[in-house]
Order: C-alpha cells, then structure tokens, then sequence
C-alpha cells in the first residue's frame, strides 16, 4: 500500500487513515496477503520507488491518492502491475478506483441542515483542495439549488483543514467583525470541530445560535461539546473493497477498469 503525500496538509495518522489501513490489512489477512506500507513523497524520484518495490516483490499496488491530482498519476500509468486508487478518481485515469460518494453525502448533509434550520447555510470550505473537498462542494451546491436558493447568498468561509487551523482561522474572521450564517457545512469534521470550539469561544451556543454539520464521522464527533452531526463514511470497508478488488486482478489476469463509490449516511448528533 502506497502512501502518495504531497503538501502534508492531508495527515495520514488520523483516524480516517488509520480505519482504511485497518480495512485493507484485515483483508489481506483474511486472504493470505503480505501488506506493506510505502510513502512515495511528490519531490522524490517517484518512477525509480515504484521500480525498486516491483524489484522487492509487490505484485500489486493500493495507491492512498487522497492528495494527488491526475498528473501525479504519470509515473504509475505505464506500470505492468494492477493498481487500485483508494479515495480519489479522475475521469481520465484507466486505473480502478475506490472514492467516497462525496457529492451524494454533502448534498444529504446540507439539504438536512436547511430542513432542520428554515435557513440558507453556509459553507466551511477547507483552503487546501483535494478533490473529496471539491466534490463535496458540488454537493453542497447542489442542495442549495434543490431548495430554490441562490448560490451567491451563501456565507462561505475558508479554513484550514484541521481543528488548531479552523479553530485559528475562525477567530480571525469573528475577530474582524465578518458575517456569520446561523447554520453550516463543513468539509470535514476537523474543520467542524476546529470551527465550533471558536464559536463557543466567543460566546455562540451550539446549536441555538450557530448550527454545524461535517463529514467523515471521526471519533471526535462523540467527544466534542457538543456531538457532532456528520455524514458517516464506512472506512474500513472502503480498504475492505479496495484489497478485495485488488486481489481479484491479480488473480484473475483479465479485468475491465472500474469506479467503485462507497455511499454514507448522516449521523444525528447534537449540533444541529
């Protein structure tokens, strides 16, 4: 299993991270596999990695693309190894991926948030795009239109994407007198969570004044103050999926490339 980082922005040792790992290794297990762990980082000479683990024996890769965009993809292109990209996708990559269906989660998070709240919400954009955030946007869009709101009257503020930056950026902009909505998505939940504690710091009552909904259902939502309502992605079973496909190439020689979206859920919790 590859680990493609690019900035550091996107942490691998969070518990996101941590449940996909656990979701391929168990297969592997469960299947007879060897899983090894590499991180390739985008300043290094990424062709002759890859050439040295093909050397060492890997006969196929799970490639964590969380932070890659389509032309870090160039030095895996013409391997003759399958590849599986895990939680990202570009339309014109012929590798197989597994991906969040981010557009479908955000679009149920917020049409949820404007049923809950009577209001338009706003947005906790995260400053570092990858595409999950991009796509989640798309979705939170999509809500917005959905319930006949214009897009240009959402409040839209950019975090950084975890909880000591959001809750930072946060401050600076109650700090400076910006406006606030009464309700909002956020990308992740690290950003939820970073937002909130700002909010409660300068006085906000969650959620009687300020409501906040994330996405990916980490463990800090049952511990933040208070719960958190997120969307509910299944980590474990996406690493699950992607060992499971990976393994059936291999074996079976012939295959067609393929999308594999893994849907959520929303979990309701106490900050909506």
């Amino acid at each position: 299993m590859i680990f493609y980082k690019k900035s550091g922005a996107v942490l691998t040792d969070t518990p996101f991270f941590l449940a996909l790992t656990e979701g391929v290794e168990n297969y592997c297990q469960h299947t007879g596999y060897s899983l090894n762990i590499k991180y390739v980082y985008d300043t290094e000479n990424v062709q002759q990695k890859l050439e040295d683990f093909i050397y060492a024996g890997a006969v196929g890769f799970i490639l964590l693309g969380t932070e890659m965009m389509v032309e870090d993809l160039r030095p895996f292109a013409f391997l003759d190894i399958p590849i599986i990209l895990l939680d990202n996708h570009f339309r014109s990559t012929k590798m197989d991926c597994v991906q969040i269906n981010n557009v479908d989660g955000a679009f149920t998070a917020t049409n949820y948030l404007i049923n809950k709240k009577r209001t338009q919400p706003g947005y906790l954009h995260s400053s570092y795009s990858i595409t999950n955030f991009e796509e989640r946007s798309d979705g939170f869009y999509k809500a917005i239109k959905y319930n006949g709101m214009s897009r240009s009257k959402s409040i839209v503020h950019t975090l950084t994407p975890s909880v000591e930056g959001a809750y930072e950026d946060m401050m600076s902009i109650i700090q400076n007198g910006e406006e606030l909505a009464s309700c909002y998505f956020a990308d992740n939940d690290l950003i939820a969570a970073g937002a909130m504690k700002a909010f409660r710091a300068c006085g906000y009552a969650i959620p009687q004044d300020i409501a906040v909904i994330g996405f990916d259902d980490m463990p800090l939502c049952t511990y933040v103050e208070p719960t958190l309502t997120t969307i509910h992605v299944p980590k474990k079973y996406m690493g699950k999926m992607a060992a499971e496909r990976l393994i059936s190439i291999i074996e079976n020689k012939l295959f067609y490339p393929v999308n594999i979206q893994i849907g959520t859920h929303l979990i309701k919790r106490n900050s909506i």
